[in-house]
């Protein structure tokens, strides 16, 4: 193989660089103690030359460069092109010119090309098969010195028809004959960049190549023609602006490089079976390339061996295991594929988190609950006693939904459990208040559970779970349910009545400080941010309403406690929220925002709960922040009751906080209302809650 025959032997000609150079700049040359890493030579006007290695840069005279030093260089190297680009014949090296306004030149950079034999045997497996490869990596990291040595063990070693598309000379020198580093290779030069895309299908058309080689696809047309030589059954290795697979699929311009991608709406049916939203992005055609690999270093790159899976994930917003390839002194290595974190993981690193994906932007389903917090509620269950229920499974919004597995109902018919709740299969006439847990039974030496007790009657609260009983008794015990409810009404509204001032359990407790943040947010550059229970900080998301009320969404937005901003036009908006009849009628702000690839947002009403619902799966909250606040009041109460101290919860609006209030009256403890909206939030105290008040 090439890399055995060549053991990383370089080939660089200096000299016939260096004889194009002043005299003294070439002197200079001669004296770095390292010549063989030098990269470029830059000679300014009226600036010092300087030596360009990997890692520094050192000054080669202690003079200014003269208009004397620059016409020398122009007049020992061939004429620039359009490309102000010109070489050295047979030779890889390339001088560029910078012209000021008047067509002078006034800089050159004199960049020293090398054919480094053994440089594509980290990725020969690929090139072997045929594959088509797009080899992307910052410049100066080796893209070009690797598409030549290609095209040399293609033609040389594997015999087959190779055809290099040089735009600049850079592949295979300057001059009518190429650089003996591509082989036996044939070179097609192009006349302006402009017309590579041309050559490009010229060659195909008249050549009849089994391979093409192409560097610096940084065009449509280029991009556009490069999928026809692939589908014709070509051979294509290139390389293309851009670091990585993300630069990629963030440019409008090569995304068709990898199947591109469009923005799909997906009917109510499908919608509702992938769990997603109406508006979705999607790959719309086959690749281009079947392989693309990452340069990470000179001895180090990551490669996608399978282009179209990997962007399916990223726009599913699954995390991609590419495998990572280094080269040492002992061979070539490869690591097995270990995932990157998908945007679910990585919620608050970047603009789009939770919306869309990081370092990759793309749409995430709603409801998703990650695995490691599945994995830890479902122990979490177990050890307190409760029923996990193999039967059932955990739902998009937090409760149990019935598995697919199993068709039976539940054995009990009394009062309704939990997976009764979530699969609507509701025992007789009980049902549990609105809002309330969906806490497993404890044992009878277990933990207090606020949900469980509050579920059951006024007059059962110290005994065990009740027995099912008959209808008579059920109905009897949803009237007590009821005049408790009337009851806790009747105490909002004297709450209300004192200006939210008076506690609820208790006349007599402490003040505490009005103006701190509250519980689950910290202040940030932007503002105040939300946390995430046991999670990240979620973005701030910019929304721009399109045909809904700003008022409502504003309102939303204050209920649900979420790092939003209303945004004024499409230039500053992360998504779109409109609703139906505007998103059909395509008026020109939506138009714009779909050329964007701006997520678009549909609801079914100008209503608050659907505002609210779309923001819910926009950031993939794991549970509704309703349940989850009242979860948060159970573990709260049962902290409070094991360790006698005081417990904040999170900011929550009118509504939630009258719940918190009734399940910790029924768990005996005091609570009380504490700051101003919107960070007003309930406090748990450990003073046992007197009987008399109701």
């Amino acid at each position: 193989m090439p890399a055995r025959e060549h053991p990383r032997e370089s080939i660089d000609d200096l000299d016939a660089l260096l004889g194009a150079l002043p005299p003294e700049i070439v002197e200079a040359v001669h004296r770095l103690p390292d010549r063989s890493a030098l990269i470029e030579v830059v000679m300014d006007l009226g600036r010092r030359p300087e030596g360009r290695f990997p890692d520094s840069e050192v000054s080669l005279l202690d003079r200014e460069v003269g208009e004397e030093d620059i016409a020398f260089v122009v007049e020992h190297i061939g004429s620039f092109g359009d490309d102000n680009r010109a070489g050295i014949e047979r030779t890889l090296h390339r001088i560029s010119a910078i012209r000021n306004r008047s067509g002078k030149i006034v800089g050159l950079t004199c960049r020293i090309g090398r054919a480094v034999f053994g440089t594509i045997e980290i990725i020969n497996d690929f090139v072997e098969t045929g594959k088509s490869i797009l080899i992307m990596g910052r410049p100066g990291i080796g893209k070009t010195t690797m598409l030549r040595e290609a095209a040399r063990v293609l033609a040389d070693d594997m015999g087959k028809r190779v055809v290099v598309v040089d735009t600049s000379n850079e592949i295979a020198g300057d001059g009518d004959i190429p650089h003996p580093a591509i082989g036996k290779a044939r070179r097609m030069q192009v006349r302006t960049p402009s017309l590579q895309h041309e050559v490009m299908i010229e060659a195909v058309e008249n050549h009849m190549p089994q391979v093409i080689i192409i560097d610096e696809i940084g065009t449509e047309l280029e991009a556009q023609a490069a999928r026809t030589i692939a589908e014709r059954g070509v051979q294509l290795i290139g390389t293309a602006h851009g670091n990585n697979l993300d630069n990629l699929m963030l440019n409008p311009t090569l995304s068709d490089l990898i199947g591109g991608i469009q923005s799909v709406t997906l009917g109510d049916e499908e919608a509702r079976r992938r769990r997603t939203q109406k508006s979705v992005l999607e790959r719309k055609a086959p690749p281009t390339f079947d392989v693309i690999v990452e340069i990470q270093d000179r001895e180090r790159v990551t490669v996608h061996a399978d282009v179209a899976d990997t962007v399916d994930a990223m726009l599913r917003g699954d995390p991609v295991a590419p495998e990572l390839r280094w080269r040492d002194e002992e061979g070539v290595h490869r690591s097995q594929g270990r995932p990157r974190p998908s945007p679910r993981e990585q919620l608050g690193a970047e603009r789009f988190a939770g919306l869309v994906g990081a370092g990759s932007p793309w749409r995430m389903e709603p409801g998703w609950r990650g695995e490691a917090t599945y994995r830890r509620g479902y122990r979490e269950t177990a050890d307190r006693g409760g029923s996990v229920r193999p039967d059932y499974r955990p739902g998009a919004t937090g409760g149990w939904r019935a598995s697919r597995s199993s068709g039976r109902e539940p054995a009990t018919r009394g009062p309704a459990t939990e997976g009764d709740w979530a699969t609507g299969q509701s025992a007789d006439a009980t049902a549990p208040p609105v809002g309330l847990s969906r806490a497993a039974p404890p044992t009878a030496d277990g933990p207090f559970v606020a949900g469980e007790i509050a579920d059951r009657g006024p007059l059962e609260r110290t005994g065990p779970a009740p027995v099912p009983e008959p209808r008579a008794r059920d109905a009897r015990e949803l009237r007590r349910q009821k005049a408790w409810s009337d009851q806790a009404n009747r105490a909002l509204h004297a709450m209300r009545a004192e200006d939210g001032t008076g506690p609820v359990n208790a006349d007599d407790l402490e003040d505490d400080d009005l103006d701190r943040l509250p519980l689950g947010a910290e202040e940030g550059p932007d503002g105040v941010t939300v946390l995430v229970h046991g999670g990240s900080p979620l973005p701030t998301l910019r929304i721009l309403p399109q045909g809904i009320s700003r008022k409502r969404l504003e309102q939303s937005v204050r209920d649900l406690q979420l790092p939003v901003m209303i945004a004024h036009d499409l230039d500053e908006a992360d998504v779109v929220m409109t609703l139906r009849n505007e998103y059909k009628q395509k008026t020109p702000m939506l138009r714009d925002a779909e050329d964007r690839a701006v997520p678009i947002y549909v609801l079914k009403s100008n209503t608050i709960p659907q505002m609210q619902t779309t923001l819910t799966s926009i950031f993939s909250l794991e549970i509704d922040p309703r349940e989850a606040a009242l979860r948060e009041t159970e573990d709260a109460i049962e902290s409070v009751l094991a360790s006698s101290e005081a417990i904040e919860l999170s900011p929550q609006n009118a509504y939630i906080r009258r719940l918190q209030h009734q399940m910790a009256e029924r768990a005996n403890l005091v609570s009380r209302s504490r700051g101003r909206e919107p960070y007003r939030r309930v406090r748990l105290y450990p003073d046992a809650a007197r009987s008399g008040w109701r």
